[in-house]
């Protein structure tokens, strides 16, 4: 696990390419692979795959990749949220740990139309509709839920059910999906902000106890700008919230297979576990119940 100033760094730029580049707050965006005929699983084989070398996997992630989704920026570990899919994903498609190998691309150079070096890659890509234009995308592994963001010592820190919660002075951005996420999951007025940092700073002051928004803004947030930052928990997932999918190159030959890998795992219930331990557990954003 890393110390506390690199974790919190880590988190920081982790969460800042999310929120720049895919509108976490209120995507509703359809999450829908590029090839929507599921391939024979005979054709979806390590041996048989068209891979960028037959019988080898290429996985990307970003230079450096951060906590949570890769652990010390060593994706070949398996440890964190991404690593953890993206080899339950391989393992899926028939390949060995030896089999697959990594190499790092910037965020904006991955979503560019153009060959590519990697199979897939996964770095927190939202699934919209203007990036399918230029790539391919999975099914999605992950749907970013809602989260509150506070303070050690705050009047609702080691709150952990909705229950709790309730009659808690919460805020949100105006207009964004959180801010409806209070009144109807807590059925409280929400205070309304025009940006993050004026909810910040309503929260230094005491105006609120929390802020609510999605889970990636929350590990910035909770990391970088509150001193003594925690995430109180997530609000229970409706799948409604902005989609990761695995990217790979416009029209790639293994788009359906690997949706159907990504597919494969969620049915299992692996996906779930994987979250459970990389995004609640390990992450300190239990799920409020």
């Amino acid at each position: 696990m890393k110390n506390a100033s690199t974790r919190r760094f880590g988190i920081a730029l982790a969460a800042a390419s999310a929120l720049l580049l895919s509108a976490c707050s209120s995507s509703s965006e359809t999450a829908e692979s590029a090839s929507p005929t599921a391939p024979a699983a005979t054709e979806c084989s390590a041996e048989t795959l068209q891979t960028l070398t037959t019988g080898k996997l290429v996985i990307a992630t970003g230079e450096p990749a951060y906590y949570p989704w890769v652990i010390d920026d060593a994706p070949e570990s398996g440890a964190g949220f991404e690593a953890a899919v993206a080899y339950a994903v391989a393992t899926e498609l028939g390949f060995a740990a030896e089999d697959v190998s990594w190499v790092r691309t910037t965020f904006d150079g991955a979503i560019t139309p153009g060959a590519k070096e990697f199979d897939f890659n996964l770095q927190q890509f939202s699934i919209t509709e203007e990036r399918k234009a230029a790539v391919d995308f999975s099914s999605p592994y992950y749907s970013a839920p809602q989260a509150i963001v506070s303070y050690a010592g705050s009047p609702i820190e080691g709150k952990t059910t909705i229950e709790e919660l309730k009659g808690a002075k919460l805020g949100a951005g105006v207009g964004t999906t959180s801010l409806d996420a209070i009144s109807t999951v807590f059925g409280s007025e929400p205070q309304a902000f025009n940006d993050n940092a004026a909810a910040v700073a309503a929260l230094k002051n005491g105006q609120i106890d929390g802020i609510v928004v999605d889970l990636p803004t929350a590990f910035y947030l909770s990391g970088v700008e509150v001193e003594g930052g925690i995430i109180v928990g997530q609000l229970p997932s409706t799948g409604d919230g902005d989609n990761f999918g695995l990217l790979l190159a416009k029209d790639s030959p293994i788009t359906s297979c690997v949706s159907q890998a990504v597919d494969a795992i969620r049915s299992s219930g692996e996906l779930d576990e994987i979250t459970a331990k990389w995004l609640s557990t390990e992450a300190g954003a239990p799920v409020l119940k």
